[in-house]
């Protein structure tokens, strides 16, 4: 059968104590899991002593599908590994595992998993450990946040399919990793800005970026940050490019908090889609910033994930 190894790691500001203990207690996976911001609702069990070696976690949704996962061998404040057992949507087997070391004044924590897939699924494998790694990411970003702040600053919540008036924006196009996104559409947005404003062109419209191609292989994005503009703007300033959409039907998720954590509403989104057998159409997918974060809190900005439907 075809394998397949994925693993990530972060730094947090903690004792491996403090990590060891929090991730060894399956009580506060639902805090932290990169897979229930999707489907908060999801049936989760824990049998056993939720810290020692025979505990299980198990979990059955519509969306996150279902199985278990179970403590099979644990060093305190090292190593801990487990063995998943999924059931829905088909059936398989993994091992994963959490390496805690100390570096310099912080700990490293390495989330592992080695599985393979059913003979017939090769094809899926490189899919597979590219969207286990994001899922890695999203999940030790929010644990990182959760122990060092005693929150986590990302609400999610799937609106459904509404309609979507037409509209244009002008922005500026460029490309970026997703490790980078963040400063560089601060970066387009003011560049935005300062050229709407030279050219007497107002930039009081919504707020958002486009994503044209998104390459998960290379972790590459390729989008336009920008605003919308009225109808009856017609020429477009020299270094910016226009973008419009006409009147459709997209799958609409709400993020409430960081922009860190958007990933989670985008995870969500793409889930739901899938799940509900929604076909997305050649429009770029989108997001709507709507408060400044400048202006606003980081716990209280709102963002709307837009996946444009056939």
């Amino acid at each position: 059968m075809p394998k397949f190894q994925v693993q990530r790691s972060i730094h947090i500001g903690a004792s491996p104590e403090k990590i060891y203990d929090t991730v060894v207690d399956y009580g506060t996976w639902t805090i932290w899991s990169p897979w229930l911001c999707a489907e908060p609702d999801a049936k989760v069990t824990i049998t056993g002593e939720p810290s020692s070696v025979g505990a299980v976690y198990a979990w059955d949704g519509e969306i996150v599908g279902a199985g278990e996962v179970e403590h099979q061998n644990l060093e305190p404040n090292r190593l801990i590994e487990d063995e998943l057992r999924f059931t829905k949507p088909f059936k398989s087997k993994a091992n994963a595992s959490f390496e805690i070391e100390s570096v310099d004044d912080q700990t490293k924590i390495t989330w592992h998993m080695q599985g393979s897939m059913p003979w017939f699924l090769f094809w899926m494998i490189p899919m597979m450990k590219t969207f286990i790694g994001m899922d890695y990411d999203r999940g030790l970003k929010m644990l990182k946040e959760w122990i060092e702040t005693g929150e986590i600053l990302s609400t999610t919540t799937v609106r459904g399919v509404e309609s979507v008036e037409p509209f244009q924006m002008i922005g500026i196009r460029k490309t970026s990793t997703l490790s980078e996104i963040g400063p560089s559409m601060e970066a387009a947005f003011a560049e935005v800005v300062e050229i709407l404003e030279q050219n007497k062109i107002p930039c009081d419209g919504a707020c958002l970026s486009v994503y044209h191609k998104i390459d998960f292989k290379t972790g590459v994005f390729d989008y336009t940050s920008g605003f919308v503009v009225p109808a009856n703007v017609n020429e477009v300033p020299s270094g910016l490019s226009s973008w419009s959409i006409p009147q459709v039907q997209a799958l609409v998720t709400v993020h409430i908090g960081s922009y860190d954590n958007l990933g989670n509403a985008w995870s969500a989104a793409n889930q739901h889609a899938r799940y509900k057998k929604l076909k997305q159409s050649k429009h770029g997918t989108f997001e709507i910033y709507r408060n400044a974060p400048c202006e606003t809190p980081p716990a209280e900005l709102k963002t709307e994930i837009y996946l444009p439907l056939k």
